[in-house]
This record gives structure tokens, sequence and C-alpha cells, in this order.
């Protein structure tokens, strides 16, 4: 197996993150477009990700971790923000434009930085971080000026996005604790307990938005007796763009733990929203109900502004108390199998700012 140097491996966590992030939003929009069962549609790439992963360890492929209960117990919390927040993500990709759910992403490292202060151990932003989140707010609200959901239905335009943002902080700070708290053996752990856990909950949002009897009437109209033959009646690029969202729901689960790993979890928020270039630009090419040219220039604000935003370090005291837990000097973190080495930390803040002036 290919060993990577520390800075490596964060470059390699964040590009392959970034990419999954970015283009799973696109890939569930089309695919809501044709299957307007938000629900059912992440309960299917829940079950394909659990299905390739147990089957990879059939075949000897892969190891993976067995079940635990205490692994499972801190899970069970993360499951319930990992759900909601995936499903309010959904229903704010079906009921307004990619746009909105970007923007409602960019406000969330403002939270999150403050919370990764009070609960991780974080310094409070700096100056000019403090700046970076200032325009990040002002982009977002000349944004809001420009967005016709909002000026046609007045605040209800935004419950969705509202809903996602306070779920995204909350599973962003609670995600990075657990990282450090539960040792799993492999790097399939994280996946293998979210998407395990995360059905029975999609299960139950797709009974409360009376999806099962929308698949029922929608296979009727089909004249289709059965799931099966229902999907095998669609048409080619559908059901492509099916399996490429089951392979990059997959793909998400494993590179998104693997960066929450390496850096805080503000960085790691950052970078959710920064990555999102590549969504605005594929946006603007795939549909005709984008954001002005006014609402994108506000987004960029937003995404510029997040840019510059510097990581903050460890506090002092914790740092010498994470000092004491660990036989090296360099650790910041309790040892576990996704601990973070200080020079990764350190490595992270430069390496950030010299992407941001290429």
């Amino acid at each position: 197996m290919l060993k990577l140097s520390p800075k490596a491996e964060i470059i390699a966590s964040v590009i392959s993150y970034s990419l999954c992030s970015g283009s799973l939003v696109l890939v569930n929009k089309l695919i809501l477009h044709y299957l307007p069962f938000p629900s059912l549609v992440i309960v299917t790439q829940l079950f394909v990700s659990i299905f390739l992963i147990y089957g990879g360890n059939f075949c000897g492929v892969m190891h993976i971790d067995e079940m635990k209960w205490e692994f499972l117990k801190p899970y069970l919390v993360y499951t319930v923000a990992f759900s909601t927040g995936v499903y309010t993500n959904m229903m704010c990709l079906n009921t307004s434009n990619v746009e909105t759910v970007i923007v409602a992403r960019a406000l969330s490292p403002i939270i999150v930085s403050f919370l990764d202060h009070i609960f991780l151990g974080r310094e409070l932003p700096s100056n000019r971080s403090m700046g970076s989140l200032a325009m990040i707010v002002v982009g977002a609200v000349g944004y809001a000026s420009t967005d016709e959901a909002f000026l046609s239905q007045g605040i209800g335009a935004y419950f969705w996005p509202f809903l996602y943002l306070n779920v995204i902080t909350f599973e962003m700070v609670y995600g990075k604790k657990i990282i450090k708290s539960v040792n799993f053996e492999t790097i399939s752990g994280p996946v293998q307990y979210t998407n395990l856990t995360g059905c029975p909950p999609m299960l139950l949002f797709a009974i409360m938005g009376g999806e099962f009897q929308a698949l029922n009437r929608t296979i009727q109209d089909y004249g289709a007796t059965s799931v099966f033959e229902y999907f095998t009646k669609l048409p080619a690029h559908v059901i492509a763009l099916v399996v490429l969202g089951c392979l990059v729901g997959t793909g998400i689960g494993y590179t998104g733990w693997w960066c929450r790993g390496k850096v805080s979890a503000t960085s790691f928020t950052l970078i959710g929203v920064l990555n999102k270039c590549l969504t605005i630009f594929m946006n603007v090419l795939i549909w005709d109900h984008h954001a002005t040219p006014f609402g994108i220039a506000s987004l960029f604000v937003c995404l510029i502004g997040g840019s510059f935003y510097q990581q903050a370090p460890i506090r002092k005291e914790h740092v010498e108390a994470d000092k004491g837990l660990t036989s090296s000097s360099n650790d910041i973190e309790v040892p576990t199998s996704s601990r973070i080495n200080w020079e990764q930390e350190e490595t992270m803040r430069p390496l950030m700012r010299k992407e941001v002036n290429k």
C-alpha cells in the first residue's frame, strides 16, 4: 500500500473529499429531477455502500471492524444528526436551487468556529479570520436579496436551508469529537457504523414524507407491478445516475471521514464550502433556474471570504493536557486510529494559504 507523507495525506484527503462532495450535490439534484423520493434515494445509496463494504470483506478484498456496543453508542447520536442533515440537504435540493444550499453551508463555519473553541479546545478566530467570516455573511445577505424564492415566498423559502445550517454545524463538531474518541482499526469503521445506523432513520423520514405512497403511484403509472420492474423501465441515463450516486455516496463516506481526521472541525467545514466552487460552475451549465449574476457574485464573496480563514491553533492548556496523555510531545489528540499529529496541524495552515494564492 502506498505510504504518503503527512502533508501529502492532507492534500489527498482534501482533494478526494472535495471531488466527491461537489459531484454528489449535482448528481443527487439530477436524480431528484427524475426520482422525487429524497429519503428513498439516500437509503438506496446507504444500502449499496453497506453491500460494497461487506461484499469486499467477504471476498477478502478489505477488512472491516466488528460491531461493538461501545462504538455504537456515540454513533447513534451522530446518526440522528447525519440522517437529519442528509434529509434536510435533500429537501433543500428538492425545494430550492443549488446556490441556496451552498449559502446555507457557507454560513456554517461561523458557528462551528465558536463551537470549536468551546468543545474542541481551539483558540477563537483571529482578526483575519473574523474578517473572512464577515465577508461570508455579507455575501450570503447579498445572495438572499436576489433569490427569486426568497422574494416570492419570503422567509418560508429558507425553512429547510436554515434547518440544514443548524444540523450541519452540530454534525461537524460532534463528528470531530467522536473521531478523536472512537478507536477503529480500519478506515471502513466510521463509514460502516454511520451507514448501518443511518438506514432506519431515513426509512422513517420516507414514511413521514409519504414517499412510499408516491412511489407506488409512480410504479402504477409506469404499468409495473414491483419496484424492480419499475427500475428496469427507467431510461438508461436515469439508471446510470442512480448507480453513479451510489458509488459517489460510498466514496464521500470514506473521503469525508479521512479528511475530517486530518483537520480541525472548522477547517473541515470550510473545505466543504470552498469545494462548492466546482458545483457552482456545473450548476450554471446544467440548470436554467440558477441565481442571477449578482447572486453568483455574492456567492463568490462568501467563498473568497472562506478561503482567507486561518485555522485556529489548539489552546495551550489543551496541548499540555494532551501531552500528558501520550508518550510523544508532538501529539495533540487523544491517541486513536485517526489521531492528528501536531506536524499535520501545523502543515495545514500554510497549505491552505498557498492553495488560495495560486
